[in-house]
């Protein structure tokens, strides 16, 4: 594997913290750093040794600009990777901080971040769900808050190891004065920046795709592929996808095109026959995930007793209450999917069961 090679950067080197060395996190944070940006990564313990040990691996080779057939290493001394947010701290000032955790990790992140508020830079939310920003721009401001969302689909094989999928890129929704230098340094980083109007039609959007074979393949032990072959799943899929819409029309949200991801084709297919749109349907499914289990199995399955299902079905239901939609598809959905997570429901009573699923609608 090639050490880092770090390119000559067009703009000025930002200071960069980043909250999450996950999937998410290793993939932009790890891509920056390959181009020359100082980043700190704020983890667990145990990921802070691992790093430490061993570094960030990013096996970006589908990406034909970067012309190598091997993984890129970043070293442990090319980057920062410390348990608190006190000791990140020290690194900086910084220019700006990016989330990259799970939904659920969010209110124990701004707990921390409370007492440092004032010195926190604006930070660029590249979490699921619509409901991260605004708890975020609760603690420091609005004015500290930029909106984004990831397209690209990336594997993580262990802690700081990740492999790029599928390259879309990065939606970031305008408005901010550190704009132009932050699109600058993602497009440099190979990330495939692009600018949105509208923050709300962009989460919302982003929020619709990750709604897509996630709880029902969660709760019923099915791949995506599997939940939109078998017809009734499928008319569930799209009643519950209609529901999100209907949510979204209510609030004058519109459906658009995200990086490599053709929303509002996906909006569109909800209203056709399903003759018509269950091939289209199934054939984008297969493209984006097919056989691979979506993030809310793979949570459910490694016992974490955590969920992101309220934050995005359980958004959908609470966004529809306040705006007199009803939302019951999604709502069984997060209530079925919650009690799995608890442990209030066995594992087994609805695996590969369809037909009990489709009976409490």
């Amino acid at each position: 594997m090639p050490p880092i090679n770090l390119q000559h950067v067009t703009s000025q080197p930002l200071n960069i913290l980043v909250f999450g060395a996950g999937a998410i996190g290793t993939y932009i944070g790890g891509s920056l750093a390959l181009t020359g940006h100082r980043v700190v990564f704020v983890e667990q313990s145990k990921v802070v040794e691992e790093l430490h040990r061993r570094g960030l691996r990013l096996d970006l080779t589908i990406d034909e600009r970067r012309k190598t057939d091997e993984a890129f290493v970043v070293r442990p001394s090319s980057f920062v990777c410390v348990s608190s947010l006190s000791d990140a701290l020290t690194h900086g000032p910084f220019d700006v901080a990016i989330f990259a955790l799970k939904s659920f990790d969010t209110a124990a992140a701004l707990e921390e971040i409370k007492p440092y508020a004032a010195q926190m830079p604006p930070i660029l939310c590249l979490q699921n769900s619509v409901d991260n920003e605004p708890a975020i721009a609760a603690v420091l401001g609005t004015g500290k808050v930029i909106y984004g969302t990831v397209t690209s689909s990336i594997g993580r094989l262990a802690a700081g190891d990740i492999v790029l999928e599928r390259l879309r890129g990065v939606g970031v929704a305008a408005g901010h004065s550190l704009l132009g230098v932050l699109v600058a340094a993602l497009d440099e980083a190979g990330l495939n920046a692009r600018l949105y109007p509208n923050a709300a039609d962009m989460k919302w959007s982003k929020m619709m795709t990750n709604l897509i074979a996630n709880a029902t393949a969660a709760i019923l032990d099915m791949t995506p592929a599997e939940v939109f072959a078998h017809p009734g799943l499928y008319a569930l899929e799209m009643a519950m996808l209609r529901e999100a819409l209907a949510v979204m029309k209510a609030q004058g949200i519109k459906a658009v095109d995200l990086p490599g991801t053709p929303v509002r084709a996906l909006a569109l297919a909800t209203h056709l026959p399903d003759f018509l749109s269950r091939p289209l349907m199934a054939r984008a499914v297969g493209r984006g995930r097919g056989g691979k289990m979506p993030s809310f199995h793979i949570d459910l399955h490694a016992g974490r007793g955590k969920s992101e299902a309220d934050w995005l079905n359980g958004a959908v239901v609470r966004y529809g209450e306040k705006c007199r939609v009803p939302t019951p598809i999604n709502r069984l959905l997060n209530e079925t999917l919650l009690a799995l997570t608890r442990g209030e429901t066995q594992l087994n009573e609805y695996s590969r069961r369809p037909q009990k699923l489709l009976a409490k609608i």
